[in-house]
This record gives structure tokens, C-alpha cells and sequence, in this order.
């Protein structure tokens, strides 16, 4: 059948994360376009892959009350497969046994397909509700233990510590960047978008293909977070006495605020060079940033950590440093199984290190923005303090106030930086502190 595609599509998706560390949401749109699977099949695949990944945990609860035995990894995910389809789908029980019985027969074996039947059945008995009473948060809401622990320390409000973790395991909107000076608010909304008021760029699709909409195939429009926009918003927005003719972004790939910074930049004459690591991704920054050309100098293969350009020479500074990206988990929903506490102080350390180089490369007067898509105080608060409290030749500008349109945005362990939030502002958990080189 044709939705058995979409099943061995998820499947194949998982096994890619899991063996091969993929990005789930690449290797699903390469496998929807080389088996030329589309529509409502394609919906379905997004669907398994995006719910299983997002409730593994949750679901390999339920399955380890039922399994007394250690799993093969490929049955594991056949089952949490099945599990997503009887426990949070529409998928009547026979039809989520059947076809994930007979993918296991198709893709592993006939060996476990006996196994997979009984356990399924036995998971259809009773609702996800059910299985996970009395469970540990982490089970129910199906985060890893440390996991919440670094959201709970970060969020500094316990009662709402169960409202974030919900709207972490909750399908994201497609949310549409139109920037500024190539595409407008009212051409998107003309083809059905809502506008979102906590960006003055930025709307919803209700479904749909975006690479549909003109503007979007064009690079006058593109897939962005709203809390991702607000970051170049930010340090467009951050006042500034003096030449505003360069701007940076230090860690550019894969593009998509370097192609917002150039739009933004080339409306008030300045220009963007953006830098990035590794060469693959800088193609990325060039192609996202093509409508916006207006606005960029150039984009450069290069280590953030030692600049090829000479110091004092940038206005405006955007570090958006690599973190766990514990701040994107809607949409990135693979990131909470692949990373570990061992991952924070490597990260922590390279922060440091390029922050330190935005702020050697700006002018004295110029403003810098570090922004991480991670809440983990480690990563935000920790980082921006350590230099604060090392530098005299820097000092923290009050960026909330920028944002009038965003209530309840302040961190709560740094005043004057902010902190977005799925659950209150329906961004992913942006930190952003603007930063200015005083002498």
C-alpha cells in the first residue's frame, strides 16, 4: 500500500538518526524526494518521524513495562513506531499492529514479527495517559533526566516547568520570514499566512509546501523561526553612535539570519560579511543570502575563534554561537537523545573563545549580539557573565526594552539579556545579550 512507503520512509528516518547521527529533518525530505512520495503519504512519513522522535522517551517507558528484555535497536524503533500510531494518532489499532508488523517483516526479519505483534496489541489495551501515571517527569513528558533539569534551572519558575516541556513535544507552524525590502508582510498574508505579532517580519503557514510560495523560492522570503528573526532584529534595533556601514556574523551557517541581517543591512547602506567554519555550510550562507546580495560583501570559510580580518573593524557583531540546541527541540526534536552533559563545557569553552573575537573585531561604540538556541545558563547567563566580569572594555545593553512587542522576555539570571520561550512567546528558546564595546 502506499502509506506502507510512508511507514518504511519513518522507519529508514530513524535508523538514519540513530546510526548515523543524521539530521532527521534532511534525511527525510531526501528520502520524500528520491522515492517520490508526496501529499498525503509525505504527511503521514513527517508525522511518525517528527511524533516518534519527539515522545521516544515517553514511548520506550511504555514499552520497557512491557519488554523484560533487552531489544534490537531496529525492533525498538518499529515499536516505538507502532507505539506514536496507537498512543497519539488517529491510526485504528488493527491497521497501527498490521502495517508495523509487516514492516518489521519487510525491513528486519520474520523473526521478531511475533514479538511486535503481542507488544503492540498489549500497548493498545490502555491511553499514553495511562502507561505514564506516576511516572518521573521525564518519562511523561519525554525529555532525558538532565534535560530537565537544565530547562527547569534555566526557566526559574517551577510552575510553569510542565507548560515548556508540552510545547517542546508539540508540532511547530511553518513559520515565514519576509525580509525586509525583498518581500512584504501582506504578500505572505495574501497567500494565507497570519501574520505573528512577536516579529515585524514574520508569519504562519497553516499547511502547505512553503518552496510553493514565490517569495520563498525567490530567497525574498524564507523558513525562519520567529525567535531566530528577533536575534538579527535585535542587533539591527541596538543603538549605535558612528559609522553603521560593516556588520559580522561570525558563525553564519546555514544562513538563514545572515540572509535577515542583509536585508536589514542594505536598507540603511551598511554591509554584511559572513563567516562560517566549514565550506559546505558557507555555500549554504550564499545561497540563503542570494535575494539579499544588496547587503552582503561576501561570505568567507574561516575559524570564528581567529579572525582573518583586522581588529576594531566591525559596527555590528552577531555571534550565534553552535550550542546544544536545547532551545529548538520542537522543531529539532532528536537534539534532547543526542546530546550529553559532557557536551556543555566544550561548547562553553568555544562560546567564550568567539565571543571574545566579535568583541576584538568591533569598533569601539559598536554593539555585538550573542545569541545561542539554548537556554542552558551554562551556555547563556554563564558565558555573557564570565566575560563581563574579565573585560572592562564591554558592557551589557538592555535588550528587552527593544522588544516592546514581547512581554516577559527578561533572562531570569542576567538582567538586560533576553530569554524567549515556546510556551510563553511560541519561538523556539532563543537567548540573546547585546553586548557594547565601550573602549
Amino acid at each position: 500500500m502506499a502509506t506502507d512507503l510512508a511507514r518504511a520512509v519513518a522507519f529508514d528516518v530513524l535508523r538514519g538518526v540513530a546510526e548515523r547521527d543524521t539530521y532527521a529533518n534532511l534525511e527525510l525530505s531526501r528520502l520524500l524526494r528520491e522515492r517520490r512520495i508526496t501529499g498525503r503519504d509525505a504527511a503521514l512519513a513527517t508525522e511518525l518521524v517528527g511524533g516518534t522522535l519527539r515522545m521516544r522517551g515517553a514511548y520506550d517507558a511504555v514499552l520497557d513495562q512491557l519488554v523484560d528484555r533487552r531489544l534490537d535497536d531496529a525492533v525498538r524503533d518499529a515499536l516505538r513506531l507502532g507505539t506514536h500510531q496507537l498512543l497519539s494518532m488517529r491510526v485504528p489499532a488493527h491497521a497501527a499492529v498490521a502495517t508495523t508488523v509487516d514492516l518489521v517483516k519487510q525491513q528486519i526479519g520474520h523473526r521478531p514479527a511475533g514479538l511486535v505483534n503481542a507488544v503492540l496489541r498489549k500497548v493498545g489495551t490502555r491511553s499514553l495517559d495511562d502507561w505514564l501515571a506516576g511516572r518521573p517527569m521525564s518519562e511523561r513528558y519525554s525529555h532525558p533526566a538532565w534535560v530537565v533539569e537544565e530547562l527547569d534551572r534555566a526557566l526559574h519558575r517551577p510552575a510553569e516547568l510542565a507548560d515548556l516541556l508540552r510545547a517542546d513535544n508539540e508540532r511547530p507552524a511553518v513559520t515565514l520570514v519576509a525580509r525586509p525590502g525583498l518581500a512584504s508582510l501582506e504578500e505572505l498574508e495574501d497567500l494565507g499566512a497570519e501574520p505573528l505579532r512577536v516579529s515585524p517580519y514574520a508569519a504562519t503557514m497553516a499547511g502547505g509546501d512553503p518552496g510553493g510560495i514565490a517569495a520563498v523560492r525567490e530567497g525574498r522570503a524564507g523558513v525562519q523561526d520567529a525567535g531566530s528573526q528577533l536575534v538579527a532584529v535585535l542587533l539591527a534595533r541596538a543603538a549605535l553612535d558612528g559609522r553603521d556601514a560593516r556588520w559580522l556574523d561570525l558563525c553564519a551557517g546555514p544562513g538563514g539570519k545572515t540572509a535577515l541581517l542583509a536585508a536589514l543591512a542594505a536598507q540603511r547602506g551598511a554591509r554584511v560579511l559572513a563567516n562560517e567554519l566549514q565550506p559546505h555550510r558557507a555555500r549554504l550562507v550564499a545561497q540563503a543570502a542570494r535575494a539579499a546580495r544588496a547587503g552582503l560583501v561576501g561570505v568567507v570559510a574561516g575559524d570564528g575563534t581567529r579572525p582573518a580580518w583586522p581588529g576594531l573593524t566591525f559596527d555590528r557583531v552577531l555571534v550565534d554561537a553552535p550550542c546544544t540546541g536545547l532551545g529548538a527541540l520542537r522543531r529539532r526534536p532528536e537534539s534532547r537523545w543526542r546530546r550529553q552533559p559532557s557536551d556543555v563545557p566544550a561548547l562553553v569553552a568555544l562560546q567564550r573563545s568567539l565571543l571574545d573575537a566579535a568583541l576584538s573585531s568591533t569598533r569601539v561604540g559598536g554593539v555585538i549580539a550573542y545569541a545561542t538556541c539554548s537556554p542552558v545558563v551554562d551556555e547563556t547567563a554563564g558565558v555573557v557573565s564570565a566575560l563581563l566580569g574579565a573585560r572592562t572594555d564591554v558592557e551589557l545593553l538592555p535588550a528587552p526594552e527593544l522588544l516592546p512587542q514581547v512581554p516577559d522576555a527578561e533572562s531570569a539570571h542576567l538582567r538586560g539579556a533576553l530569554q524567549l520561550w515556546p510556551h510563553r512567546h511560541g519561538t523556539d528558546a532563543m537567548f540573546v545579550a547585546l553586548l557594547r564595546r565601550n573602549r
